[in-house]
């Protein structure tokens, strides 16, 4: 008897796994639709937790408010993203979440989602997923903080936004960016005037091209290139590092 290689189940797409995580959601929990729009908060720092979200439609962004008072974007939100998750161990949210347009999110409250979990652990399956790739978001920007140079941020930037875009079943081709200059600064750590340079060096190097002067909508002809030009702009330093 030949024995078969059995090979493993491919995971599904980005655009199915969101598909069958909403229907998995929407079939089982009691499920409270809210429309936001654009500076709406889904709910703010310190807030007493109860409830867990997730993304429908649209993007939103997470704001933490310093001891200065300033604001700082530490994350991005799109759809099939959960929100709320820092909220679990402390009882209480630790920044606000804010709509950067017009958006749809789900309220789950978390009992309810714990108690349905029981019959149905496909819940929890989810509920860690989310939590993962959270975290795996988090090691990500922290990464490209403490070893990319500026411009090889925004380029990063744009391939992240691109790719969640892609992941999402959205044409990626051309992107419009729901944030100013200086909130993507402020998300990157760098300053608007660096996040401009980027923005032109990259428009020089026909990695992206803007539809109209000043505007947020941008054409990125190929994705891969914004790799390229990540690679390219690291090669020296990795170079460097090695004599």
């Amino acid at each position: 008897m030949i024995e078969t290689t059995r090979l493993p189940k491919s995971a599904p797409s980005g655009v199915q796994r969101i598909t069958d995580m909403l229907r998995l959601l929407e079939g089982t929990l009691p499920v409270q639709r809210r429309i936001v729009r654009t500076g709406d908060s889904v709910y703010q720092a310190g807030q007493a937790f109860g409830c867990l979200y997730v993304v429908n439609s649209g993007f939103f962004k997470m704001v933490n408010l310093s001891d200065e008072g300033r604001e700082q974007v530490v994350g991005l939100h799109f759809k099939g993203d959960w929100l709320g998750l820092d909220g679990i161990a402390a009882g209480h949210y630790g920044c606000d979440a804010i709509a950067m347009d017009t958006g749809e999110v789900w309220t789950i409250r978390y009992d309810a989602l714990l108690k349905a979990a029981l019959d149905t652990p496909e819940l929890l399956t989810a509920l860690h997923e989310a939590m993962s790739r959270e975290l795996v978001r988090d090691h990500d920007s922290l990464l490209s903080l403490c070893t990319l140079p500026a411009d090889a941020r925004v380029a990063g930037f744009l391939r992240y936004w691109a790719d969640a875009l892609a992941q999402r079943g959205l044409r990626n081709d051309q992107i419009t960016l729901h944030m100013t200059r200086a909130e993507i600064g402020n998300y990157l750590g760098m300053t608007l005037e660096s996040v401009s340079r980027g923005l032109s060096r990259l428009a020089r190097c026909d990695v992206i091209y803007f539809i109209e002067k000043g505007r947020r909508d941008i054409c990125i002809p190929k994705v891969e290139a914004l790799t390229s030009f990540i690679q390219n702009l690291m090669a020296p330093m990795e170079a460097a590092a090695v004599h």
